[in-house]
């Protein structure tokens, strides 16, 4: 296991539990790390010698700072994502985690999709898969109803979006629905707080598409929505009121500018009504829990091999603040390369972000709009690659 520790210094120690507060008090967050696909030479490659099973889980619990930490073996996802292929039960007993891609078995230097989510129990000591469920190609960006009765998978590599039953500990799948043919690249799922609608990012579609929620009943509603680039993770503001997505263009990397795409899910007709530019590949996107911030990663050029002309370690993270019917650029603050997942704690004050390569996971403190580095660094191991916080 590896401690956390200030100024970046870091401790190892055996894997061993250390007793992680489960239940609706702990402000719980996963990590996903994995060991098998890298991306530091500016596409996806498979690691070479790596094995099927080398991914983990890190479990954080915010419920005192620095956080408890514990590392889980064996549980295997991956980098291609988004980084929000992992979901955690409103009463914080579950949490689902999509294996996404696998290593190809007929050629070990490839990858090829993956239809595997995990089903682990977060109230065991220590937790533990329950369930395994083999059900949609490449199972990416997922999210659970606010009654924790429905999760909702979208399927990157099947055009299509799976709807999971989820009844005390166990998960059974229902349905699919297509969205579009397969190579439009179904990323992500967000739903709303009220639990009666949410929206689906279409990457390759360039597009989000709406559904609603009537009970157990999943349905396109036919609304689209245009967006900045190629939307990949894509959110929903607590009140309701804001749709946010963010993607990248068609260019290569810094320094062009990619932006933040607002929709008016409560207007009387639904609309994107704005785009705000925030950098360049933005990777991931957060809401705070109070709907007052946004938070994005941005890669800038850092994914590139360093030989490359192109390469700059320029990746940030970037500090939204919500005015009365957008978001504006607050705070940049400089990360390591690659960050992928980032994410605030339940109670909104803490923000983490990963750091792909590094294998770290950097931690801020929200102080009114704006972001403190704590110093504190932890180290996980493997690829930082998908985050989530419980509700």
């Amino acid at each position: 296991m590896y401690l956390n520790t200030r100024n970046g210094v870091l401790l190892t120690a055996a894997f061993i539990s250390l007793g992680i507060v489960n239940g609706a008090d702990a402000q719980l967050m996963l990590s996903g790390n994995e060991n098998k696909i890298d991306v530091h030479t500016g596409a996806a490659r498979v690691v070479p010698g790596s094995h099927p099973e080398a991914g983990s889980i890190s479990i954080l619990d915010f419920s005192q700072f620095p956080p408890r930490v514990e590392h889980l073996p064996g549980i295997e996802n991956t980098v291609v994502g988004p980084p929000s292929n992992i979901a955690i039960t409103p009463n914080h007993e579950l949490a689902l985690i999509a294996s996404s891609l696998k290593i190809d078995p007929n050629d070990e230097t490839q990858y090829a999709p993956d239809d595997l989510i995990h089903v682990l129990d977060l109230t065991t000591e220590p937790p533990q898969v329950i369930q395994e469920i083999h059900y949609g190609s490449q199972p990416s960006g997922m999210s659970i109803t606010p009654d924790g009765k429905l999760a909702i998978v979208a399927n990157r590599a099947a055009g299509s979006i799976s709807i999971l039953r989820i009844r005390e500990k166990q998960v059974t799948p229902l349905t699919m629905i297509k969205v579009d043919e397969p190579e439009a690249s179904v990323s992500d799922v967000a739903i709303s707080p009220d639990g009666k609608t949410g929206l689906i990012s279409v990457q390759e579609g360039c597009y989000l598409a709406q559904f609603t929620i009537d009970d157990e009943q999943v349905e396109l509603n036919g609304r689209r929505f245009n967006t900045f680039g190629r939307p990949y993770r894509c959110v929903i503001s607590p009140d309701g009121q804001f749709g946010l997505t963010a993607g990248a263009g068609s260019g290569d990397g810094a320094p062009n500018i990619d932006a933040l795409t607002v929709i008016d899910l409560q207007a009387d007709r639904p609309h994107t009504t704005d785009i705000v530019p925030i950098g360049a590949i933005p990777e991931s996107i957060e809401v705070s829990p109070d709907g007052k911030l946004v938070a994005a990663v941005v890669m800038g050029s850092s994914n590139y091999d360093a030989s490359n002309p192109l390469f700059k370690d320029d990746a940030e993270v970037v500090l939204l603040e919500r005015n009365e019917d957008s978001y504006k650029v607050v705070q940049r603050l400089p990360l390591k390369r690659i960050p992928e997942g980032v994410a605030f704690t339940s109670d909104g004050k803490y923000l983490v972000v990963q750091c792909h390569l590094a294998k770290e996971l950097f931690l801020y403190k929200v102080s009114g709009q704006r972001l403190e580095d704590t110093g504190y660094r932890i180290k996980v191991p493997g690829y930082a690659s998908s985050l989530r916080a419980a509700p």
